[in-house]
């Protein structure tokens, strides 16, 4: 494996075409999403769409435990903790500012690419992971797959085009998910929508090798996704998939939250006491995490239960911002991945006691719609 911060390789199809992969390279850091690595997939992957003789892109990560366990909050943090408070008027959060904008072009792009794009989603998939694998034409899950949103750990919330994704899932389960960062199986992820298909890990060079063997027609996107559809057909083993934790448990989920608010639903789970470890667990990060993020939650789902993806990453880059200037994102990343002493001092006591003011405060934009850096996205027709 080299040192770029994403491998690309090109294998030959057996009519003359190409599949183009793409490896996120980081395995150390469980491939955690860097401002490098989304410039440079972005940069390959606008190549691929408009090469004639590209007619899939598969994307993966280094090593055997994750596909991409979040997005770079570390760098981050050192560019808000280590290079001066940047938080409150006095803005200065170029590296914010630059890398979120980054990121949502990219998963904007994913979730619009002209040619069937597959993501191997083996191993931990969570946040800036997730974000990536959502938008993908066909999201490959294994026995390994761990898909998590887990952002109140942390002081940041779903964003990634969770805020319209969550909303596509049966009533108060995405809610249920943001709040408590619940671990979710590759069951799981089949059964609400984030994910397609169900392939063991060990079939992985198998499958590829198949891809190879495809007969992609004429190239057209859509000879080109009936192929990958035939081929991932002959590799699907879902009865292989391991049993799942939300749909048996969607009943007592969707009571918890229900429609009530943040800080009624927040009640309601910690409250929860029946003997499921898998509750418990959930019970217990969300007791632990960020006041803030739990309204974060609730409002972005209620802003975005009818707009477009667009106007959702749009809204998240602002949020995303705010929650690195403004918010409990730097105090976070500290106690979690820094110091490592698990003690945050959040900036409130508990959900009920946050002021309405510092919601508003958090869920203004800090550009007008005319200066946003993302207010392009969505219009037009990108063509590959």
């Amino acid at each position: 494996m080299s040192d770029l911060a994403v491998s690309f390789d090109e294998l030959p199809t057996r009519g003359g075409g190409r599949v183009g992969v793409a490896t996120l390279n980081a395995p150390k850091s469980l491939n955690a999403l860097s401002l490098e690595m989304i410039q440079s997939l972005a940069a390959k992957l606008e190549a691929w769409a408009v090469d004639r003789s590209m007619v899939a892109v598969w994307l993966e990560g280094a090593g055997d435990k994750a596909f991409c366990a979040g997005g770079d909050v570390v760098a981050l943090y050192r560019s808000l903790a280590e290079e001066g408070d940047v938080r409150g008027a006095a803005r200065g959060g170029l590296f914010p500012e630059t890398y979120f904008t980054a990121e949502y072009r990219l998963d904007h792009r994913i979730h619009t690419y002209p040619k069937p794009l597959m993501v191997w989603g083996d191993g931990i998939v969570m946040g800036g992971g997730l974000g990536l694998m959502a938008g993908g034409f066909q999201r490959l899950v294994t026995e390994t797959t761990r898909i998590a949103m887990p952002e109140i750990t942390i002081g940041l919330y779903p964003d990634i085009g969770a805020s319209w994704f969550l909303n596509r899932m049966p009533p108060g389960i995405g809610a249920y998910l943001g709040l408590t960062g619940a671990q979710l199986n590759a069951r799981d992820a089949l059964d609400l929508g984030l994910a397609d298909r169900f392939v063991p890990r060990e079939r992985r060079d198998d499958l590829l090798g198949a891809l190879a063997e495809a007969d992609f027609g004429d190239r057209e996107p859509a000879d080109c996704r009936l192929a990958v559809e035939g081929v991932l057909d002959r590799f699907e083993a879902r009865d292989a998939a391991p049993e799942g934790q939300v749909w048996p448990r969607r009943d007592h989920l969707q009571s918890l939250v229900g429609e009530v608010g943040a800080g009624d639903a927040v009640t309601r789970i910690l409250a929860d006491d029946r003997d499921d470890p898998w509750l418990a667990a959930n019970r217990a990060r969300l007791a632990a995490g960020c006041p803030m993020t739990a309204h974060l939650v609730w409002r972005m789902l209620d802003r975005h239960r009818h707009t477009s993806l667009a106007d959702a990453f749009r809204d998240e880059l602002a949020l995303s911002v705010q929650c690195c200037l403004r918010g409990d994102l730097v105090e976070g990343v500290r106690a979690l991945l820094i110091d490592k002493d698990k003690q945050p001092r959040w900036s409130h006591a508990d959900v009920n006691g946050v002021p309405e003011a510092d919601i508003q405060a958090m869920l203004t934009s800090p550009w007008s719609s005319e200066a946003h850096p993302l207010r392009d996205l969505g219009v037009g027709r990108r063509v590959g």
